[in-house]
């Protein structure tokens, strides 16, 4: 169950949001903080989570640490996602099957008058 990995790690409304700033791209840490609530080593934190989860991967600069979204880690997350459309969506064809057969039959008119 390795999409309940992920969805643990982006309960946490404050990790979702360091998430979510790596959606344009990699970032270092100092970056991902700038504007939060919370401290660098916070963010340290959070980012040690999604890189445990697999949500991100983190590339060394010399000192510095660049964080980015690992498209791998999502897959199971998305394919777990897809399943609970795809049934919705099988439940609303039926759904829309059933009605369309309980309807009374119309005949076709064209409404116009003969000449």
């Amino acid at each position: 169950m390795a999409y309940g990995t992920a969805l643990a790690a982006l309960a946490d409304p404050t990790r979702r949001r360091v998430f979510e700033r790596l959606r344009s791209g990699p970032k270092a840490v100092i970056e991902i903080a700038h504007g939060m609530a919370v401290s660098r080593p916070a963010v340290s934190q959070h980012l040690k989570v999604l890189k445990q989860a697999g949500l991100v991967r983190e590339q060394r600069d010399g000192a510095r640490r660049i964080y980015a979204i690992d498209p791998d880690g999502l897959g199971p997350l998305r394919r777990w996602l897809d399943q609970l459309w795809d049934s919705a969506l099988d439940a609303f064809q039926a759904a829309a099957e059933a009605e369309a057969a309980s309807m009374p039959k119309r005949t076709k008119h064209s409404g116009r008058g003969r000449r």
